[in-house]
């Protein structure tokens, strides 16, 4: 199922058009719940990255700020706001794709789960040459447009 789901983020995400193609998908007892790509560039809105957006939906779906029976994938690794959302959401796992070496708070650079005493399972690396390609083409052909 792991990889099932992050091959469905992965697949998302190589739809997004004007945003960093991240995907973001929230599962609970083994059905999508959310999915969400980042609409920053799309929304103007400097919050709407795919994993605050997915939450966001979820809260709403399940009418609760607590998502501690689901799981969350995304396709990187989630920056510092992300990750606190989605310690602060309670979700139980977190699998996501390519390790960010610049801003990833669960582990990437830093890790945030630590720092807030956090039981959450996290799990990176994750069809991470195939989330790799679908940032490395995206940020090679916005460079060519330039």
């Amino acid at each position: 199922m792991l990889n099932n789901f992050m091959k469905i983020a992965l697949n998302e995400a190589k739809k997004t058009k004007i945003d960093i193609p991240i995907c973001a998908l929230i599962v609970k007892n083994n059905e999508i719940i959310s999915i969400k790509t980042n609409a920053r560039e799309k929304l103007n809105q400097t919050f709407a990255h795919a994993e605050m957006l997915a939450i966001k939906e979820a809260n709403e779906k399940l009418n609760s700020w607590r998502l501690d029976d689901c799981d969350i994938y995304v396709t990187l690794e989630p920056c510092p706001m992300c990750a606190w959302a989605i310690i602060n959401a309670r979700i139980k796992n977190i699998y996501f794709g390519s390790w960010d070496l610049k801003y990833g708070a669960f582990g990437g650079v830093i890790n945030l789960a630590k720092l807030a005493n956090s039981k959450i399972n996290i799990k990176g690396g994750i069809l991470e040459q195939e989330a790799n390609e679908i940032l490395k083409n995206y940020f090679e052909k916005l460079r060519n447009e330039k």
